[in-house]
């Protein structure tokens, strides 16, 4: 599972890894590439994090 998200939703988005998967996540900034053509899975800002079990 991998989530985008913005800088506000970010512990969001690591406290679903964590309550999910019981395990701790893999947090990666995004490249300027990915950032222009990417969105936070729970608002409409640029995401600047990728957040994954993996």
């Amino acid at each position: 599972m991998k989530i985008i998200c913005c800088k506000e939703h970010a512990e969001l988005a690591i406290d679903i890894i964590v309550d999910e998967f019981e395990t701790a996540p893999v947090v990666e900034l995004l490249t300027e590439k990915d950032e222009l053509s990417t969105t936070c899975e729970y608002c409409n800002e640029a995401g600047v994090y990728k957040v994954s079990n993996i």
